[in-house]
């Protein structure tokens, strides 16, 4: 008993330890674009983002028990050395990625552990085929769906405004953005601190401490706090590769992108499904990007953030693997 409260008081520990440093890995989601177009400053922007990322991350819990309870076939079938080692792997790969100042996915990173580490510990027969091919197709799927939603949004805007003056669209926009990156930090803690959440909730089904899979208020409230926290802490390295290296954006352009990411992760939040905000806003931007112009876009900084996207799943998945093979010595 005494192992079992250590091994599931290390899962929370790891598990908001990953929220923080998706906050802080994800500050660019939110405010890149605000910050790139001089918008609202820095510093006003990551606070602005921190406290509306806590209230998203309270609205509700379906993308939780969809991590917790899609990916696996049965809660039985893992223990607190699995979700152990799936988060150690997240959070490795998450701190890379940040250091490089490369905008990949948490989600990615933390489904890609998930799935090597239960797969170590039980076999591939322990994982939900089904639910994770339908996780794995939302995230997919959400950045082209980001994409077409960014450069349509565009479209229309140059259609209706694209005759005034730059300076009064410039002042107009800047104002405008406030509210579009304000809906953009909502909606990113609406998705991603459910997948803490999901995690903790996992494990503590599996270790017998609650016996269905609904998301203690307690859970709630600390990975909503570690993930607004880490937000709050920033990340300016992948801020600058958002807000200027795949596209330089103005003030309308900037409001394009934001608008499309929210709407996306909003609707994904809706139906349960757990996206990368890192690649829904990447996917607005070039949208937005291409509606303009498609030279404008620099695809040479996409391709390398698309080979990482790729990459991340399969390579977390076997740090996944070697951290589980890591526990069992201890």
């Amino acid at each position: 008993m005494h192992d079992m409260s250590f091994m599931l008081l290390l899962v929370v520990f790891l598990a908001l330890v990953f929220d923080f440093i998706n906050g802080f890995h994800d500050t660019a989601n939110a405010i890149a674009t605000t910050v790139s177009t001089r918008a609202i400053s820095p510093k006003t922007a990551i606070m602005m983002s921190a406290v509306l990322n806590f209230f998203g991350a309270l609205l509700s819990t379906g993308v939780a028990k969809t991590i917790g309870g899609d990916i696996v076939k049965s809660a039985s079938m893992v223990n607190a050395n699995v979700i152990v080692a799936a988060l150690i792997a997240a959070i490795i790969w998450n701190l890379v990625t940040w250091w490089y100042g490369i905008p990949s996915s948490s989600s990615h990173a933390l489904i890609g552990g998930l799935v090597g580490a239960v797969a170590a510990a039980s076999g591939f027969e322990a994982l939900n085929a089904k639910g994770i091919e339908t996780i794995v197709l939302s995230l997919v799927i959400s950045p082209v769906i980001a994409l077409v939603t960014g450069y349509i949004i565009m479209i229309l805007l140059l259609w209706v405004f694209g005759r005034l003056a730059p300076n009064a669209l410039n002042h107009g926009f800047k104002k405008m953005q406030l509210i579009s990156a304000a809906a953009m930090a909502f909606s990113h803690g609406s998705n991603d601190a459910q997948k803490a959440m999901g995690i903790i909730t996992l494990a503590l089904v599996s270790g017998g401490m609650i016996d269905s899979f609904e998301v203690p208020t307690w859970v709630k409230f600390a990975c909503a706090a570690s993930m607004a926290l880490g937000t709050a802490a920033g990340g300016k390295k992948i801020i600058k590769t958002m807000g200027t290296n795949i596209f330089r954006m103005v003030p309308m352009s900037g409001f394009s992108a934001d608008l499309g990411s929210a709407i996306v992760i909003s609707l994904a939040t809706f139906f349960h499904l757990p996206v990368s905000t890192t690649h829904v806003v990447s996917g607005s931007i070039m949208g937005v990007g291409s509606a303009k112009r498609v030279t404008a876009v620099r695809w040479t900084v996409a391709q390398n953030m698309l080979m990482a996207w790729v990459l991340t799943i399969p390579l977390s998945a076997a740090v996944g693997v070697l951290i589980y093979k890591a526990t069992l010595f201890f």
